[in-house]
């Protein structure tokens, strides 16, 4: 065990030599049932005009961007 844990220092030094860091992320898992039921509650939610005018401020401002 002791092997891989040095390996890993290895590899994060290296890692940070080359101005890289290690970004660890925990999220939600979306195969979960009760993840997915949260989810769709608080789709469920969503204003549709609001989302809407969302999205289109989105397009809009990619499509600037674009130019």
């Amino acid at each position: 065990m002791a092997e891989a844990a040095e390996r890993m220092k290895a590899m994060r030094e290296r890692r940070r030599a080359r101005g890289l860091r290690e970004l660890r992320l925990v999220v939600p898992d979306a195969r979960s049932k009760l993840v997915r039921r949260r989810v769709a509650r608080q789709v469920a939610g969503l204003d549709r005009a609001h989302e809407l005018e969302a999205l289109r401020w989105i397009e809009a401002v990619s499509e600037f961007d674009a130019q």
